[in-house]
């Protein structure tokens, strides 16, 4: 991938090869299992012209090019390794390229064919749920402004973080070090730069103190007076690393440190004791109260390559066991780079979850139990988007490599226009009947477009809360066993809060002894076509049908005593007949219903013609007779 990769050290093998290696690649995989991704490129692209590459060498040159955001190359190779595999990870990440090379449609295309052949993967399921998500994003209104700042160079500049009217930022400008195989840059700095009343900047300087180091150091976070910095560093300064099995490769991991503001430097640099030499924590983010530390890593245990995890900071500055944030937040993809924002909302970026392009922003309650929500444009972009804060005046950063930048990465002043609008939907459940509340209902909220936002089920009290967007066309679909479905529009507005009520009519209700009764069905004059009346009420016959499968009616048609009596059996049968095609159409078997018609001869009034109107109309009707599977044969 992009920049930010320098520090995915620890899982650079991404992909598994399905492929062998040979002699011929001998040099090439070298390069790749040193993580130096630029000369391995350089070394596969050889293997191709010489006419010596295969599927493994496609696969190696699409990853290459992956890590170093190199998109159309790494389009290209996917596409080469992919017409003889279909490996998981890499028909993702292809997708993942068209996306970011602007080619929606073709990406669509493979998340199609990912979803379906990896159907219980997490990132498929959202797909299927939602597979419209990209014009979604697209067509959602732009909440922030993004301008890309003077100060950044050809170079990665990433991670700004304001504290104290100084800005912090990560940087591979600083020549005077070694280069870095992964993107043949730098090595990783902090750089402190003020930032005036005016807006204005001063030319970034490497951080005073004992920070930085000939090796990698990554984004920072504060304590709220501002004496404590947390910040990411490469373990090679402390001696630890993991040798490969092949030759003598060291692979660090990122760690977490934290340092201690003295006058204008940074002193008494001390490594947390959740660091470890076989997995990385590195990103860290102290919440507002200073109590918590939020941080990524590839810890065992977690849903993906990379987790976001909390712990607790101890009042002796230890830190606690931390605890992953679950599966509501982190995919079997990889959510990095935290933010615990001023508000009631955690940050973090993704590639796990539905966004524009490679990593996007994502915000969610710090619960974890609501859904996750894309930050849209101009956040995102088609490239990596990644570092974002913001503070209580609603102005922050984000970083990102989108087209158009400076350099590799680019950090953008950002700042909020509209508010991040959600609404808590509280629905209750009741019976129509008595007003019980009902617990285990289903709810499924749905958008305009008919995609299921969310599915939540009420609790012992019938209640169930959605976290959604303000001012969206909704609607809310209720299901429970023994009851008719309802469905009811919802649209929320611009207030914190919306209380819905559904009532819920059981089904029984119209079951009576052995006959299912239905408001009165309704046909036009002389006519035996279904009305759109008629259709709603033999849709509850449907209901109850689906309800209890073993169920079989006997439907029949009635006329008052008026007119001819074999005109009037004639046109009950036709409309006893259209009764039951259309039962059928709706699904139920045709040998669960028949129907016949009874013209004049089996009415409920036996008045003849002194019937009064209302007679009259009691004697026109349908009768639904449970032959067999009701609920009282049961």
């Amino acid at each position: 991938m992009k920049k930010i990769q320098l520090f995915i050290f620890a899982i650079l093998l991404s992909s598994t090869s399905v492929f062998a290696q040979s002699d011929a690649t001998k040099s090439a995989d070298k390069h790749f299992d040193k993580l130096e991704f630029v000369e391995a490129a350089k070394a596969y692209t050889k293997l191709v012209e010489k006419g010596e590459a295969d599927a493994y060498v496609y696969q190696r040159l699409a990853e290459a090019n992956y890590n170093t955001f190199n998109t159309v190359e790494a389009e290209k190779w996917y596409a080469k390794a992919l017409e003889t595999n279909d490996d998981a990870d890499m028909l993702y990440k292809y997708s993942e390229m068209l996306k970011a090379n602007g080619k929606y449609e073709a990406s669509n295309t493979q998340m199609k064919k990912f979803a379906s052949l990896y159907s219980n993967d997490d990132r498929a399921v959202a797909y299927n749920s939602n597979p419209n998500y990209l014009e979604d994003i697209l067509k959602s209104e732009a909440k922030f402004t993004a301008q890309n700042l003077d100060f950044n160079t050809a170079a990665s500049d990433f991670g700004g973080t304001l504290k104290d009217g100084k800005l912090y930022i990560t940087s591979a400008r600083n020549d005077s070090r070694r280069n870095y195989g992964w993107n043949d840059q730098p090595f990783l700095d902090i750089y402190e730069i003020t930032k005036a009343e005016d807006g204005s900047y001063t030319e970034p300087n490497l951080l005073n103190g004992k920070i930085n180091t000939k090796y990698h150091e990554g984004v920072v976070s504060f304590t709220p007076d501002g004496n404590t910095m947390y910040f990411s560093r490469e373990s090679f300064f402390e001696n630890m690393y993991e040798k490969l099995e092949t030759g003598n490769t060291k692979i660090s991991v990122i760690q977490l440190f934290k340092a201690t503001k003295s006058g204008d430097k940074w002193e008494k640099v001390q490594p947390l004791n959740i660091n470890t030499n076989t997995y990385s924590v590195k990103n860290p983010s102290v919440s507002k109260d200073g109590t918590t530390l939020y941080f990524a890593s590839d810890m065992p245990g977690g849903f993906g390559k990379y987790d976001i995890y909390k712990a607790t900071i101890n009042a002796d500055g230890m830190v606690g066991t931390p605890e992953n944030l679950g599966n509501k937040i982190n995919t079997s993809g990889q959510e990095m780079f935290p933010y615990a924002g001023a508000n009631d909302y955690l940050f973090f970026s993704s590639n796990g979850h539905l966004g524009l392009g490679n990593l996007d922003v994502f915000y969610t309650e710090y619960s974890g139990k609501a859904k996750v929500k894309n930050m849209g444009a101009p956040i995102n972009s088609k490239a990596d988007d990644f570092a974002f804060n913001i503070d209580a005046d609603k102005n922050g950063y984000v970083s990102s490599n989108r087209v158009g930048g400076k350099g590799s990465d680019d950090i953008y002043a950002i700042k909020e226009i509209k508010p991040l609008c959600e609404v808590d939907m509280i629905v209750s459940v009741e019976n129509a009947e008595t007003g019980e509340k009902l617990p285990n209902a289903s709810i499924t909220l749905y958008d305009a477009k008919g995609s299921v936002i969310d599915t939540q089920t009420t609790n012992t009290q019938g209640i169930a809360t959605f976290n959604t967007d303000c001012e969206i066309e909704a609607s809310l679909k209720v299901t429970k066993a023994e009851f008719e479905d309802n469905t009811i529009t919802a649209n929320t507005t611009r207030e914190d809060r919306l209380n819905v009520s559904v009532d819920l009519t059981p089904i029984k209700k119209i079951i009576v002894e052995d006959k299912v009764v239905l408001d009165p069905i309704y046909f036009e004059f002389d006519k035996s076509n279904i009305t759109a009346q008629g259709a709603a009420e033999l849709d509850r016959l449907v209901l109850v049908m689906n309800k209890y499968p073993e169920m079989v009616i006997y439907a029949t048609s009635h006329t008052d005593s008026r007119g001819k009596d074999s005109y009037n059996m004639n046109l009950s049968d036709r409309r006893a007949k259209s009764t039951v095609a259309y039962v059928v159409s709706k699904g139920i078997d045709a040998s669960r219903i028949t129907g016949d018609g009874k013209g004049e001869s089996e009415p409920l009034y036996d008045c003849g013609s002194s019937c009064t109107e209302e007679q009259h109309q009691f004697n026109r009707r349908s009768e639904f007779t449970i032959v067999s599977g009701g609920p009282q044969q049961q």
